[in-house]
């Protein structure tokens, strides 16, 4: 076991100990599913520091016995927890896939009066879900308003509501636009002050919500397409089989799911789904 002497000797501002570290790893698991390793000790001390400096508390173990009982309090600091790492498309071939294979259907439904539902559900700042919106959209405004015109609605949350309230600015750093296909670029963004903005009919498509995926989820209804990309990694296997579960459910039959690279399926859910492409999944209709 690793002595608690070391961690106050590697942190030098607040008085730190091991118990102080398994206390906060264990909460974050409890309400978050996020499994912390002794190895992430230090970004535990880096990313609460602010925390404690805020509250005008002298020690970690102070810190420990606030957020045991301020709920709001232990929210800010599992939501300082969570890696936010994204960018615009990312992991380019499930966005190529959707449009080679998807987006003619989704075209051909809305020509027939028909209803699109997508969600991204660790959507971050917003790059994901854009991307996906952008796609659907494609590139010649006039069949784009088939989609802008009808029963299309794009859900995006987040267990972090300061990357939330950054999607739904939908304005990004020339750097971070950069990702962007240029064919994509021209039609549906705008030139802004600091950047990049999302064109506003984008944005009309989108629907943003803090939300915990271990919790109970409000959507009523079904989704065609869920992305739930690069969360599973950070969690142990029996919650990834209980995730799993209710995504299964949550989409509707015939629906896609794509996850994150390293991710697999696994579980019962994993017989509901067919593979279809690499880490895109197809949910079955029977």
């Amino acid at each position: 076991m690793t002595s608690p002497a070391l961690f106050s000797d590697r942190a030098s501002e607040y008085a730190y100990t091991e118990a102080d570290f398994q206390a906060i790893a264990a909460m974050v698991h409890a309400h978050a599913g996020i499994c912390m390793p002794e190895s992430k000790a230090m970004l535990v001390y880096s990313r609460l520091t602010k925390l404690l400096r805020d509250q005008s508390l002298s020690s970690f173990a102070e810190y420990v016995n606030l957020i045991r009982t301020d709920a709001v309090e232990r929210g800010r600091a599992i939501e300082a927890m969570t890696t936010n790492h994204t960018k615009f498309f990312r992991e380019n071939h499930h966005f190529e896939f959707f449009e080679r294979e998807i987006r003619p259907a989704f075209l051909d439904r809305m020509r027939q009066g028909g209803r699109i539902r997508m969600w991204s559900s660790a959507a971050s700042s917003g790059e994901e879900i854009y991307s996906l919106a952008m796609v659907l959209l494609g590139t010649d405004r006039r069949e784009a308003q088939a989609f802008l015109n009808g029963d299309v609605a794009l859900l995006a949350t987040d267990l972090s509501e300061s990357v939330l309230r950054t999607a739904q600015t939908g304005i990004y750093a020339d750097i971070t636009a950069c990702d962007i296909p240029l064919r994509y670029k021209d039609v549906w963004t705008e030139r802004h002050a600091t950047g990049v903005a999302i064109a506003p009919a984008v944005r009309n498509l989108m629907r943003f919500r803090k939300l915990n995926l271990l919790l109970p989820w409000p959507m009523a209804g079904q989704f065609d397409v869920i992305f739930c990309r690069n969360v599973m990694i950070y969690f142990d296997e029996p919650t990834k089989e209980l995730l799993l579960s209710r995504l299964a459910a949550q989409l509707a039959p015939g629906g896609y799911l794509f996850i994150g690279h390293s991710e697999r399926l696994i579980g019962e859910a994993s017989a509901t789904f067919a593979s279809i492409g690499q880490t895109i999944y197809r949910k079955n209709t029977i």
